[in-house]
């Protein structure tokens, strides 16, 4: 074998044991910022999500009136189907949920209005551009 042969061996062994973990799974981040307008159809998109796609990573951010998705009682008022069974099958899949503290801090919200399976974040607006620049997961918007 010629040293530019060995050389490139060398490289496309490296390169996959580097690329490897990228090829594992997809990452996605789903942003709520109208549960009302969102919220079922968020969830039933992320089942639906999942169903096809099992490994995915899935991160939900919420924030301004998307908080409302994860309030304990919460429900689609269209449809009369509360979100917390929906969330909790979702958070036994790996899906994690996270409500925006500026938007509690301005609606003056408690952590202990929201569901258990509430994660929290400083700032959506910032963990949405993490995720997608910082942590290259795609974006949807139901």
């Amino acid at each position: 074998m010629t040293r530019l042969a060995s050389l490139r061996h060398l490289l496309m062994l490296i390169f996959l044991c580097f690329a490897a973990p990228a090829f594992a799974g997809d990452a996605v981040v789903y942003h709520i910022d109208d549960a009302q307008v969102q919220g079922l159809k968020g969830l039933r998109n992320i089942r639906n999500h999942l169903d096809v796609a099992p490994d995915t990573k899935i991160v939900v951010v919420t924030h301004a009136d998307g908080v409302d998705l994860l309030m304990e009682g919460a429900k689609d008022l269209k449809n009369n189907v509360e979100y917390a069974p929906l969330i909790a099958a979702l958070k036994a899949s790996g899906v994690t949920f996270e409500v925006c503290e500026i938007t509690m801090k301005r609606r003056k919200l408690t952590k202990n209005q929201f569901v258990m399976d509430a994660d929290f974040t400083p700032s959506g607006v910032v963990r949405l551009t993490q995720l997608q620049f910082r942590d290259h997961y795609a974006y949807i918007k139901p």
